[in-house]
């Protein structure tokens, strides 16, 4: 079994539709992931003991998303030496989602969390990647691969539209 790399977590279930985005990314790249529900409010010594731990375990990147208050990212990122990013969700109970955009992009100096847009899964799995090619020249590749694609992708519906 391979050690997960990417850990993602969530404060509830109903984050899954949205955080599922960051997990097909991963798969996408073939890099391992974990994925689980840690409530900073409900939960919050499993929250502990995950952030502290999450490094020993092989992790190196979290990718923590929360709806409402949003304090997920921010105490994972104050608890753990990781780098982690943050994905704020528009939740049945939010503001339009301004109330986790603000919660998770406005941490005090010292305890940084890279913040994504309102449900932008997607790019905090595509973020993690990036983090994690730094380090290794294959997924570097991959990520230029992926980057490329786009870039074709675009030119060929700008040929189709010119036509």
């Amino acid at each position: 079994m391979v050690k997960p790399l990417v850990s993602i977590i969530m404060g509830s279930d109903s984050d899954m539709s949205v955080m599922n985005q960051a997990a097909e990314i991963l798969k996408e790249f073939k890099v391992p992931y974990e994925i689980t529900i840690v409530s900073a409010h409900r939960t919050p010594k499993r929250l502990y003991d995950f952030a502290e731990n999450a490094h020993k375990r092989g992790i190196q990147v979290i990718i923590a998303g929360a709806g409402g208050s949003a304090h997920l990212p921010g105490m994972a990122a104050a608890i753990s030496p990781l780098p982690v990013i943050g994905v704020p969700i528009k939740s049945s109970n939010s503001i339009d989602g301004w109330d986790s955009i603000l919660s998770i992009l406005q941490m005090p100096g010292g305890i940084p969390v890279a913040t994504v847009a309102l449900n932008g899964a997607k790019n905090a799995g595509l973020l993690a990647v990036q983090i994690l090619s730094v380090g290794d020249l294959q997924l570097r590749k991959k990520m230029l691969d992926y980057k490329d694609k786009m870039n074709s992708e675009v030119m060929d519906k700008i040929k189709k539209m010119n036509e």
